[in-house]
């Protein structure tokens, strides 16, 4: 879903997925009777994607979105070593950990929820910023931040903690600085069943057992 998602970007392009596989968060039940009156009545949602710009330790500058996330994970055994800065200024000096997601909200179902991090609305304006076993500070879970925040991930020790960025599908190795943003400038459309839109699945989820 992920893939069609990117394929269709920015075109007059709507898709209704069906489920015939295992997850599929994102799409409808898997029933093609009265397939053209689920269509009529489909209600969109309209997506915007992360941009991920990251400068690799050679200096090479990748750039790639996200429908769900971009994460950070250590490459080695070794722990990476993060410096979070938002809008310009030094959040957290340092954070000792195996990664970091930054999250859409649609995304937040999914590697962020696993990470323990919160289920975000879809119309909150919200990216969840959250750790991957996070060894220092130990109490920190992470944070909610505005839709407009600017996130820059700086690897520290990057010869001895190499570290992957990974957007998606995308993933970019060795990476000394990451940059996170909404790219409002882009966007997807995709088609649910009524009562069963986005919006609901991301609230009912919040009260799965």
């Amino acid at each position: 879903m992920l893939k069609a998602l990117h394929k269709v970007l920015d075109k007059s392009i709507a898709i209704y997925g069906m489920n015939y596989g295992t997850v599929g968060f994102l799409m409808n039940a898997a029933n093609e009777s009265d397939l053209l009156q689920r269509l009529a009545k489909s209600q969109p949602s309209v997506l915007h994607p992360l941009h991920m710009q990251a400068t690799t330790v050679s200096g090479e500058v990748k750039s790639a979105l996200a429908f769900n996330d971009v994460f950070l994970f250590r490459q080695t055994r070794q722990t990476s070593r993060i410096k979070i800065d938002i809008d310009g200024r030094t959040r957290l000096e340092e954070l000792i950990c195996d990664g970091i997601i930054v999250s859409t909200p649609a995304g937040s179902t999914a590697y962020n929820l696993s990470a323990h991090g919160p289920i975000v609305p879809l119309s909150a304006n919200i990216l969840p910023l959250t750790p991957i076993s996070a060894f220092r500070p130990r109490r920190w879970r992470g944070a909610l931040l505005p839709s407009t925040a600017v996130v820059k991930l700086t690897l520290l020790d990057t010869e001895k903690r190499a570290t992957a960025a990974v957007a998606d599908f995308t993933e970019i190795r060795n990476v000394a600085e990451v940059v996170v943003r909404e790219d409002r400038e882009h966007q997807a459309t995709i088609l649910f069943d009524p009562d069963h839109g986005l919006s609901e699945r991301i609230i009912a989820e919040q009260f799965v057992a």
